[in-house]
């Protein structure tokens, strides 16, 4: 019997555990929040209800041993074989506040964030080299067992792994995201868990505080709005309140999509303010510019300020110091004040802005941008919840019900009869009785620390009465802090029946994607169609069985499944096929599998019915099942890595087979074929031009037929060696229809069999056009390698380039090894470790000093020292203290005569909106002016001045030639 239901919020700023008697009758239960011992100042311990999230990395002799003793602190601890003591917690905050670069924070808002590899040590963000990193997963999971220490520490008898646990994530965390935040908690020591979604949890916490009177408090609501705004999210969620029997009846109608706007930019948009009023600095000079780590302390300090002046009897103004570093520590410290007004209006007006309720999210020029995250480009809350209601807007309708009745509960609530606003140019903003105008919910309940800001709460408060003609219900929050933590205590009470629950299952409908055709038809048009697995509203554990459609499952091979989700209204069947081309729908990681065959069978396929269930702890399970024999059943899992959720391909990647690849797999088999053919050695020379008048220019070959192409030539591969032309032949045609080595289903297992190939190396070693086909194949297929495989690729490199150098008899001429392929390919090695890349770019720039070099090394160089990796993480670039001299060395080169070198700047050059990769501005600024004065492409400029995507032809550029038709990168 487990003894205590245990709620944990890991949020963004702040952990909080709260817990109750398990099995407590609905009037014995009494919900507590348990205090959670951590450092307050070196040596000093103490009980506090928040646990910071965040982590600070000490330096070697910061901190002793003795300064960091917790309760259940173990002596190795002070071992001398020790790394650097990490801090979590309330000193934690404290000290990442005084010294720059060496505090972790938002660790859950990178557990979402797909650019990046979110299991890789990358934070603290933009620290340098000497600060011990740690992954999201891992900070996260810290957390976590810092808290499960505590609790064990005080009931011993009662470990939390043992009790009934609920962990909570943003409503709009995704798949990928939810499976991290389990992943981290198994890390921490808490394997069996329920997940609940944050704000649903917050609502919990109300109806049980409300539960003796619930009838007569929800008497005239219809519809809840439940707003929470934490420090890295904003989370929507929509909750009907229909009566029955006198009891009301909870369905959660609606959730937002995933909005990374929250405290941490306000913090954020405060430290940006504050920066420009700091001694030494104006905000219209590039001396400025605080760096990355002293941005991040400066945002500490803005936080606190932020809490003083917003909060009850606040003073007018308060000081905001930016300590020095090092020796500078106390004598650098420079300071700058900031007033209660103004901090309401870059709070107030800048996060909650008086909009009417047609205006949606835009994009406006100052978008916030920083440590590497990708935040909301438009920062008002309020146009983003007026997105949001009209989503679910016919939803709302019908849990508001008729105009008339909406009117006459106005009147009954004791609020004012006013039929609808105005807003801008006379257009309806309100109103719930016509049709046309956006319907508001009645009731609003508020949650997150920014909303014990009064003026938050009114604004919003305000805000949504204007649009709805009348003022809302505004459901009390006593403790925003905390209540997340306590509601998800209240769901497991819930639970077992000893409290109201809330209904309304899976908040989102899930879909297999389909290639066009894929409902047996044959298509002309290109299409990308979907097959419902899983439709909204299907309740936790229930599985839904695709039973009218078999599919053929691959055996002993991997398979990739990619799936979208949907949170609209629209209603959906399992089972039904629907047009992906058309609504919101959100691409989630791929799920991807080997699927072994079972016994004895030596089948390569085997037919599969798909069965969905949405799991206890909050995920998505699919299941394949045998049609022959249901017992045997393949649970497909979802990939976390960040390069996998980073392709798109678009509708048109799904067209039917090319009517002539049958043949051209002919002509293939014709040269690398089984049998000796009698081939005329013309005939070799010749199947690249026969393959194009079949299938058309290489250049329009999509993605699809390219990879059937490299299935063609992979099973002939062995045949490759019959001579030099053949060889040529292979590799050539090989890389160019593999590449980009990732994006499409299967990718990665078509570079594992390809990489098999490697330490075999070549035939044919002493022609020149064979070696320069080997680098490139590599250098084509080289974004589906992984860092251990690109560092020995780099390895033979040097060692070939070496040999050249010292005259090392070898048996070839290492002469004709091709040192131009070699360098294109080093650039395009991204996850290689950062101080390979320096001594990369660094020896290309010395070889470019001489005469004779080959200009397109340029294009190596800005490659290497590009600001946004073309595949790889953005935590993997060269640092801009490194990247900046070699764009100095680029403008000193006449563009006119080396034609590279103004693409070469602009990669270096790019603007990506985060500090810790951005070149200074007067760099940027510099230039601008360059690629202004040699008529360069306007996108150019753009993308040095402001933070955009690519086009197709610059991504070509970046790739080092053009990407198959129908892939497209979504940039980081």
């Amino acid at each position: 019997m487990k003894r205590y239901s245990v709620g944990i919020d890991l949020g963004t700023s702040n952990t909080v555990l709260a817990y109750a008697q398990a099995g407590a009758q609905d009037g014995a239960a009494l919900i507590r929040v348990f205090e959670i011992e951590q450092l307050v100042s070196p040596g000093e311990v103490a009980a506090r209800p928040l646990l910071p999230s965040v982590r600070y990395h000490a330096g070697a002799g910061e901190l002793s041993a003795g300064d960091l003793q917790l309760p259940w602190s173990t002596a190795d601890r002070a071992a001398a074989h020790a790394p650097p003591p990490v801090v979590i917690g309330r000193l934690a905050r404290v000290l990442g506040a005084q010294v720059p670069g060496r505090l972790v924070t938002s660790a859950k808002s990178w557990l979402s964030h797909a650019s990046v590899d979110r299991v890789a040590p990358i934070l603290p963000w933009g620290a340098a080299d000497d600060v011990r990193k740690v992954s999201p997963v891992d900070a996260s999971a810290s957390y976590l067992a810092h808290v499960r220490a505590a609790w064990n520490q005080r009931f011993p008898d009662a470990p939390l792994e043992q009790q009934d646990v609920v962990l909570t994530v943003p409503a709009s965390f995704d798949e990928g995201a939810r499976a991290l935040t389990v992943e981290a908690a198994r890390l921490a020591g808490l394997p069996e868990l329920r997940l609940l979604e944050e704000p649903q949890a917050a609502f919990y916490d109300w109806l049980f505080h409300h539960r003796e009177q619930l009838a007569s408090e929800l008497a005239h609501t219809r519809l809840v709005l439940i707003c929470d705004v934490g420090g890295g999210t904003t989370d929507l969620t929509l909750i009907e309140v229909g009566m029955k029997d006198g009891e009301p009846q909870l369905t959660r109608i609606g959730v937002g999509n995933h909005l990374m706007l929250g405290g941490d930019n306000m913090d954020l948009a405060l430290a940006h303010l504050v920066e420009a009023r700091l001694p030494g600095g104006d905000a219209r000079t590039p001396n400025s510019r605080l760096s990355a780590a002293s941005l991040s302390q400066l945002v500490e300090r803005c936080r606190s300020a932020k809490e003083q002046l917003l909060g009850p009897q606040a003073p007018d103004s308060a000081s905001i110091t930016l300590l020095g570093a090092g020796s500078k520590l106390i004598g650098g410290a420079r300071t700058a004040q900031v007033t209660r007004d103004e901090v309401e209006r870059v709070i107030v007006e800048g996060f909650f802005p008086a909009v009417a309720s047609h205006e949606r999210p835009g994009r406006p020029r100052g978008a916030i941008v920083e440590f590497g995250l990708p935040y909301a480009t438009d920062a008002a809350v309020t146009r983003h919840i007026a997105a949001f209601l009209s989503r679910f807007a016919a939803q709302s309708r019908k849990a508001l019900g008729s105009g008339a009745d909406e009117s006459t509960r106005f009147r009954a609530g004791g609020a004012p009869d006013v039929g609808g606003a105005s807003g801008e140019n006379g257009a309806p903003s309100g109103g719930a009785g016509t049709d046309e105008a956006l319907p508001v919910p009645d009731t609003l309940l508020l949650n997150g620390g920014v909303f014990r800001a009064q003026a938050l709460t009114q604004r919003l408060a305000d805000t949504l009465g204007m649009w709805r003609g009348a003022p809302l219900n505004v459901l009390h929050n006593d403790n925003p802090d905390v209540a997340v933590a306590r509601g998800a205590v209240a769901y497991s009470l819930a639970r077992a029946g000893n409290a109201p629950k809330i209904g309304g299952g899976s908040p989102r409908s899930y879909f297999l994607v389909l290639d066009g055709g894929a409902d047996g038809k044959s298509t002309a048009e290109p299409a990308q169609r979907g097959i419902c697995l899983l439709p909204r509203g299907t309740e936790e554990g229930h599985e839904i069985l695709i039973a009218d459609r078999t599919f053929a499952l691959r055996l002993g091979h991997p398979v990739r499944f990619h799936l979208v989700s949907s949170s609209a209204d629209t209603v959906y069947q399992a089972g039904e096929l629907i047009d992906l081309a058309d609504g919101d729908f959100v691409r989630l990681p791929p799920i991807a599998t080997v699927v072994q065959p079972r016994g004895e069978r030596n089948a390569r396929e085997t037919l599969v019915r798909i069965a969905t269930s949405l799991t206890e702890v909050g995920t998505l399970d699919v299941h394949c099942i045998e049609r022959d024999d249901p017992a045997q059943r393949w649970l497909l899992e979802f990939q976390l890595r960040g390069e996998d959720a980073r392709v798109h391909l678009p509708a048109d990647s799904a067209s039917a087979r090319h009517p002539a690849a049958e043949r051209a797999i002919e002509q293939i088999d014709r040269c690398f074929g089984s049998r000796a053919q009698n081939v005329d050695p013309k005939e070799v020379k010749r199947l690249r031009s026969q393959l194009e008048q079949l299938l058309g220019p290489r250049e329009s070959w999509n993605s699809a037929l390219l990879r059937e192409l490299f299935g063609a030539l992979w099973e002939r591969a062995r045949r490759r060696r019959r001579s030099a032309d053949h060889e040529r032949l292979w590799l050539n045609l090989a890389g160019y229809c593999v590449r980009p080595g990732f994006g499409y289903p299967l990718d990665e297992w078509r570079v594992e069999q390809l990489w098999s190939l490697f330490d075999d190396g070549i035939q044919y070693v002493n022609d020149s056009q064979v070696w320069s086909e080997w680098w490139t194949l590599w250098r084509r297929a080289a974004g589906g390698l992984g860092e251990s495989a690109q560092l020995r690729v780099l390895d033979a490199m040097a060692y070939l380039q070496t040999a050249a150098q010292s005259r090392h008899k070898l048996p070839f001429d290492v002469a004709k090894t091709g040192l131009a392929d070699m360098v294109r390919l080093s650039a395009s090695l991204e996850r290689i470790p950062v101080e390979r890349k320096i001594e990369l770019g660094e020896s290309v720039l010395t070889r470019l000093k001489k005469p004779a070099e080959n200009h397109q090394s340029w294009w190596a160089v800005g490659r290497i020292g590009a600001r946004r990796p073309f595949y790889g993480s953005a935590h993997s670039v060269v640092p801009p203290e490194i990247a900046g001299p070699w764009l100095t060395t680029i403008l000193a080169l006449d563009w006119k005569k080396v034609d590279p070198a103004a693409f070469a700047a602009v990669q270096i050059a790019r603007m990506t909106g985060d500090r810790s990769r951005d070149l200074p501005d007067e760099l940027r600024q510099t230039v601008v002016r360059r690629l202004e004065a040699a008529s360069a492409p306007r996108a150019w400029i753009t993308m040095v001045s402001e933070s955009v995507e690519l086009d197709n032809a610059d991504e070509g550029r970046v790739f080092g030639e053009s990407l198959p038709v129908g892939l497209k990168l979504i940039a980081s």
